[in-house]
């Protein structure tokens, strides 16, 4: 007992010290290795769904109508099962490499999607884009919490969830901008230069160290996750909508998910290196987070989706118009990450602040529920910015818990597995908030009982002319809804 406790005393003093010179070493430089990885979150976070207004557009040029959610779906699909594989790769064998390799792969899946002839190279392409993008989140955070002291957190994780709020709901609005401007490839562009800005800095700027590899890559427990996000997002967006709850189709993912995830958590139990270790739930603090950070992507994303749309069908607004009637609930989610970020960094105490922004979501969210065809636009404002203060006050506080919770060797494997059950909520959130979207149709029966002159009609959209033969076809216009 004594020989082991030694033993385990001294790997934890060495751990202590091998931090503490890794964020001496990067102290001088912190600013800008904090402009790279902000760089890197900025354009994974635009990447999920700067396309979702140009949808139509690209439609125009490269045909495949049938195919073109697949533009939004591969990317967060793909960036959903990146997170845990790269998050227990950094813990192995080390962050500076995997976080490197993920801005050349998400520029190359730039460059791929912005000269594509073809629907199905662009989806290719934003494969790429989401499986780079889930890279740089999770690296972006791990790195953080290796170069910046666990006091000092709050403050820059606060700027990380603002800039994320940020660009999410910027996404849809930058892109109705590049389709009406320059072109929606522009869309793509963009990312070059910044990729190879944050490039350039984490080669010369950032210090990490290179950790022996401890242990084999769990293979199968990636495998059996794979399987398991796949088949359980693709039930969630598919179910109610595109097929029948009891369609075959339906019935046959909810298996394959079901079984795949019973095997993933029998493989965990017994695997020597597992891919997210089943003792992370016996920590009381991972799990809260988990669930909190699951239902926080719910609501988030579920909002972001059912909001413009009743702005769009309610007030016809145009696509772009109503994702700037966003902007309140981005500028409360920006000042609160900034704000409760920088108390945290001051007090040391965040245990509250999750709990603070979970009931005011929750306030929130029944405010948004009672919307009604005559809630005038202002009002809505108030209620999405009341939805953004509770999101920034709680959002990033939730990585941060989870962080200062497990060792710095652990901590891309408990971060990466933290984002990875909130994107599922994610993705999750949208079609869960169409399919129970009810408020919509009770507004359109109300607008039916009013003079012609006065109905509720959507803003005209005319299919691009190259497309519109498919719109014929297809007797609708095509759903612009990605996960």
């Amino acid at each position: 007992m004594t020989s082991t406790t030694t033993v385990n005393g001294s790997d934890n003093t060495a751990r202590m010290e091998t931090a503490a010179k890794v964020v001496a070493e990067n102290r001088s430089h912190i600013g800008i290795i904090f402009l790279a990885l902000i760089l890197t979150m900025l354009m994974s976070s635009l990447g999920q769904m700067i396309f979702s207004t140009a949808l139509p557009t690209i439609v125009g040029e490269l045909g495949g109508v049938d195919h073109m959610s697949w533009v939004i779906s591969a990317f967060l699909l793909t960036q959903t099962i990146a997170m845990p594989v790269i998050g227990k790769l950094g813990d192995m064998i080390g962050r500076k490499g995997l976080f490197m390799m993920g801005i050349v792969l998400f520029m190359f899946g730039s460059i791929l999607g912005a000269i594509a002839h073809s629907m199905n190279l662009l989806i290719a392409a934003r494969a790429f884009q989401g499986f780079a993008g889930g890279t740089l989140m999770v690296s972006s955070q791990s790195i953080l919490a290796e170069v910046v002291p666990a006091r000092q957190r709050g403050k820059y994780m606060g700027i990380i969830g603002a800039v994320f709020g940020f660009s999410s709901v910027l996404g849809p609005v930058l892109g109705g901008w590049f389709t009406d401007g320059p072109g929606w490839r522009w869309g793509l562009w963009v990312n070059v230069p910044l990729g190879l800005i944050a490039l350039a800095v984490t080669a010369v700027f950032l210090k990490l160290p290179r950790r022996s590899n401890v242990g084999r890559f769990d293979y199968l427990g990636a495998t059996l996750l794979t399987v398991a996000a796949s088949t359980l997002i693709l039930t969630t967006t598919w179910g109610g909508t595109q097929y029948a709850w009891t369609s075959g189709t339906i019935l046959t993912l909810i298996a394959v998910s079901a079984v795949a995830w019973a095997l993933f958590i029998f493989t965990e139990r017994r695997a020597a290196n597992p891919l997210i270790p089943m003792h992370l739930f016996q920590t009381r603090n991972f799990v809260l987070t988990t669930v909190a950070g699951l239902i926080l992507g719910i609501a988030m994303f579920g909002t972001m989706a059912y909001i413009p749309t009743y702005l769009q069908m309610v007030h016809s607004m145009s696509p772009t118009a109503a994702g700037l009637m966003m902007t309140p609930m981005m500028v409360g989610m920006l000042l609160m990450s900034i704000f409760v970020g920088q108390i945290i960094s001051r007090t040391g105490k965040y245990r509250f602040y999750p709990v603070v922004g979970l009931l005011i979501m929750s306030v929130a969210l029944y405010l948004l529920s009672t919307l009604e065809s005559s809630t005038p636009l202002w009002q809505a404002g108030i209620y999405l910015f009341i939805m953004g203060f509770g999101l920034g006050t709680g959002m990033q506080v939730l990585v941060l818990i989870v962080q200062n919770s497990f060792p710095v060797v652990m901590v891309g494997t408990a971060t990466a597995a933290n984002n990875f059950f909130r994107q599922i909520g994610a993705r999750s959130g949208p079609p869960s908030s169409a399919r129970s979207s009810s408020k919509g149709c009770r507004i359109w029966q109300a607008s039916a009982s009013l003079p012609p002159s006065s109905r509720l009609r959507p803003p005209p959209r005319r299919p691009p002319p190259s497309s519109h033969s498919a719109w014929v076809r297809k007797g609708s216009r095509p759903s612009r809804s990605g996960l």
